[in-house]
C-alpha cells in the first residue's frame, strides 16, 4: 500500500491526422488507447473518490496508483476518451471551464492554440502581433516591440522562444481588453470568423458532461473564465470560484466532494484560502512530480503530463514508474 499517486494530465485527445488542425499539440487517440493499456498493465487506476478518502481519512492507496485528469472540457473527451475508459472500467476526472460550456465563447488559450496550429509561420504571426501593438501603442501606453520581445521571448520545455512570446503576450502581458481584441483579430484572420460554431465543435455540451457523470466519471471545477487565478484580486477569485461551483451544481455534481484544477496551474494563497472556506476537497496543479500525500498539501497536488508516460502498451516502465 502507498501514500503516492501518479496523476496524469491530458488536454486534446483526438485523431490528429484526420482532424482539421493536425498541428495542434495534442495526444493522438490511438496513442491514448495504447497509453491506457500500458497504465492498465503497470498501474492501478483509482477514482477521485479514493484519493479524497485517502486525504480525508488517511486510508492507504494501492501500490502504483494512478489518476487520470482531463482539462478544458473538449468534445475529444466525450468522443475519444470516454469509450476507452469505459472499455477498461476506469474513472477519469474531467475539469471543464464553465464559461466555454455555458456561453459558447472560446477560451483565449484555445484561440491561441488554433492560431498557432493554423499557420506554421511563427515569424509572420509575430509581425502581425507587432502591427497590432503599433496600432494600439498610444491608447494603451505600450512599450516598444523590441522590449517586449527581449523580455518575453524565452523558450520553455515544449515551446520555442517565438511561440512563448506569442503565448505570453496574448495570455498574460498585455491588458485583458487588448489581449481580447488582438486574439479575435488573429483568430478571425487565420482560423474562423464563426466563433459560436467553433465552440460547439470544440467543447462538450452540459448534457454530454452530465452523461460523463452518469457513467461514473468525476467532474470538477476549472474556474469560470479560465483566468490565471493568482493574477486576480481575492474578490475576483471568489467570484470565479463561486460561479464555477454554480456550474457544477447544474451538471449534477455533489458539492460535498468537489475538486479544483487550476487553469494554467496558477494560484496563490488567496486561492487556497477560498477553496478551504468553500470545503473544496483537493486541487491539482501543473507542477511535474508524483503526488505524495506526505509531501504535498491537498491543494497543491502535482501531475505528470501525458508525454511523461509511455504511449505503447508493451513499452518498458520508465523512471516515473520507479518513483511511484
Amino acid at each position: 500500500m502507498s501514500d503516492k499517486v501518479t496523476i496524469i494530465m491530458y488536454h486534446y485527445v483526438r485523431d490528429l491526422a484526420n482532424s482539421k488542425y493536425p498541428a495542434i499539440k495534442g495526444l493522438d487517440a490511438a496513442l491514448f488507447s495504447e497509453q491506457v493499456a500500458y497504465l492498465d498493465k503497470h498501474y492501478r487506476v483509482i477514482s477521485m473518490e479514493q484519493l479524497i478518502d485517502s486525504i480525508e481519512h488517511g486510508t492507504s492507496l494501492p501500490a502504483k496508483s494512478a489518476l487520470l485528469s482531463f482539462d478544458d472540457g473538449y468534445t475529444d473527451h466525450y468522443d475519444y476518451v470516454m469509450p476507452v475508459l469505459r472499455k477498461y472500467r476506469m474513472q477519469g476526472s474531467f475539469f471543464p471551464p464553465a464559461k466555454a460550456i455555458l456561453e459558447g465563447r472560446l477560451l483565449d488559450v484555445n484561440k491561441i492554440h488554433f492560431i498557432l496550429a493554423a499557420t506554421s509561420d511563427e515569424d509572420l504571426l509575430i509581425q502581425e502581433l507587432f502591427a497590432q501593438l503599433d496600432k494600439y501603442r498610444q491608447e494603451y501606453q505600450l512599450i516598444s516591440n523590441e522590449a517586449y520581445y527581449e523580455k518575453h521571448a524565452v523558450a520553455r520545455r515544449r515551446d520555442n522562444a517565438r511561440v512563448m512570446f506569442i503565448k505570453q503576450m496574448l495570455q498574460v502581458v498585455l491588458p485583458e481588453k487588448l489581449r481580447l481584441v488582438i486574439c479575435d483579430h488573429l483568430f478571425n484572420k487565420y482560423v474562423s470568423n464563426d466563433e459560436a460554431a467553433f465552440c460547439r465543435e470544440l467543447y462538450m455540451s452540459p448534457d454530454q458532461i452530465r452523461e460523463l457523470r452518469a457513467e461514473g466519471m468525476h467532474i470538477g471545477s476549472h474556474s469560470y473564465d479560465h483566468y490565471w487565478l493568482g493574477s486576480l484580486t481575492k474578490q475576483k477569485q471568489e467570484e470565479e470560484i463561486s460561479r464555477s461551483m454554480d456550474f457544477l451544481k447544474t451538471v449534477g455534481v455533489d458539492l460535498n466532494n468537489w475538486t479544483m484544477c487550476y487553469p494554467y496551474g496558477n494560484y496563490n494563497q488567496d486561492t487556497i484560502d477560498i477553496l478551504t472556506n468553500n470545503q473544496c476537497k483537493l486541487a491539482l496543479t501543473t507542477h511535474t512530480a508524483i503526488a505524495s500525500l506526505k509531501s504535498y498539501t491537498r491543494f497543491e497536488l502535482p501531475r505528470l503530463d501525458t508525454n511523461e508516460i509511455p504511449k505503447e502498451a508493451s513499452a518498458p516502465v520508465n523512471h516515473w514508474f520507479e518513483e511511484a
